[in-house]
């Protein structure tokens, strides 16, 4: 993401900031910084109603114009990383009358301006600085595959974007061997075409081949083998760099197992989702001795906080993206308060995303945890004043290797 400009707005809170996206992932930190309420101004296509002066016939044509409007709802494809911003038109424009609505598709190299009337707050500017750092353009290609079957996703600092699927009949082992020979050489051809349209390994990228057996390992000596054939560098530069890691199959789910191996730990520990990934794991282990230094759930972790149980020393405040996202701005008020109130004491803020792994295994404890760093004990007795809790909060969430699970404790 490119800052264009940033202009504050003398006696009012109003701050305005124009950004241009650069590359796909950008349309996910846009996503993330517009909330319901804001106005945004872009490009947009609006169809109007010409009278032409010599017959009188009205007939519709498509204008070029720049509007702003008040954010009503916004929609975000994952895969195409496509976001529609939808709302009432808020400044004037001869195409376009107050208050009508209308949809701005927020687009790469194209650029918007976003006004937060509230001004931007600690989480939206920690959000922008995200967007507009360097670490956003690092990702991982990686691929989870069995015979016959392979999945293919992009791992960046902030999401796991799936890119492909590739299904193909492999024969039998106990077909003839040319057959079945043939069939897996069919399906590595076809894993292969389809890698190098999903992901742009024009510039350097890790590779994680995963799977059961020798699959990965194999696919790995075809890619190489395949680049030798077709003197292609770029290709031979994909081969050397993939790291082939075990896991149980090829399905989607196994991708958290291939995250949380060794060698993928040590290749990926700068990245934010790998420190975010050691957190989780920090908390559970906490969470399993039962000594008071992990809870989870709203009520908890607000009475830790006040308390100051999230400070120096250890205290970790885990938070889900999705709960600045309210359209109850009082709600999202809340939540950046108790950002604020650990960073004032000492404590250390992650706020992880809904769309990686982590932020998935935090969204099952109710989006929200906290590392204490000394023990407290009842943080839960007052609970039950709290009826709009969710039913998360009275539950305990228990993990084996493979799958966690949250089971009532009642």
């Amino acid at each position: 993401m490119k800052l264009i400009s940033q202009k504050q707005f003398k006696d009012v809170e109003e701050e305005q900031i124009t950004l241009q996206p650069e590359e796909p992932e950008d349309m996910w930190h846009a996503y993330n910084l517009i909330v319901v309420g804001d106005r945004v101004r872009g490009h947009a296509i609006r169809k109007v109603s010409v009278t032409n002066t010599g017959t009188g016939a009205t007939q519709s044509e498509r204008v070029h114009v720049d509007l702003t409007v008040k954010v009503k709802s916004l929609f975000f494809d994952p895969a195409a990383s496509s976001l529609r911003v939808s709302g009432t038109i808020c400044s004037e424009n001869e195409h376009a009358p107050l208050g009508s609505h209308h949809t701005l598709d927020l687009e790469v190299d194209r650029p918007f301006t976003l006004i937060k009337a509230h001004g931007w707050d600690s989480v939206a500017r920690e959000a922008l600085a995200q967007g507009l750092g360097d670490d956003r353009h690092r990702a991982t290609a990686t691929v989870v595959m069995q015979e016959g079957l392979a999945n293919i996703c992009l791992i960046t600092e902030f999401r796991t974007v799936f890119k492909a699927r590739v299904d193909h009949v492999v024969p039998r082992k106990r077909d003839a061997a040319a057959t079945q020979d043939a069939g897996v050489h069919k399906f590595y051809e076809k894993t292969l075409a389809t890698l190098l349209r999903s992901v742009d390994f024009a510039a350097p990228r890790p590779l994680l081949l995963a799977s059961p057996g020798f699959v990965a390992a194999d696919f790995k000596n075809y890619i190489a083998q395949q680049a030798r054939d077709r003197s292609d560098k770029t290709l031979a530069a994909v081969a050397k760099q993939a790291t082939v890691i075990h896991a149980n199959s090829g399905h989607m789910h196994s991708l958290r197992e291939v995250l949380k191996s060794p060698a993928v730990m040590a290749q990926m520990r700068d990245m934010n989702f790998a420190k975010e990934a050691i957190l989780m794991d920090k908390f559970f282990e906490l969470l399993k001795r039962d000594d008071g230094r992990a809870w989870y759930g709203s009520h908890a972790v607000h009475k830790a906080v006040a308390d100051g149980g999230v400070g120096p020393g250890g205290g970790t405040l885990l938070i889900n993206n999705s709960l600045f996202r309210s359209n109850d701005l009082e709600v999202r008020k809340k939540y950046v308060a108790l950002v604020d109130k650990v960073k004032q004491d000492g404590g250390e803020t992650r706020v992880l995303s809904s769309d990686h792994e982590s932020g998935q295994r935090l969204k099952m404890l109710g989006d929200i945890a906290a590392i204490l760093n000394y023990p407290m004990h009842d943080l839960d007795e007052d609970e039950e004043e709290e009826e709009a809790q969710p039913e998360v909060d009275r539950t305990r969430y228990e993990e084996d290797d493979d799958v966690g699970m949250l089971e009532n404790v009642i």
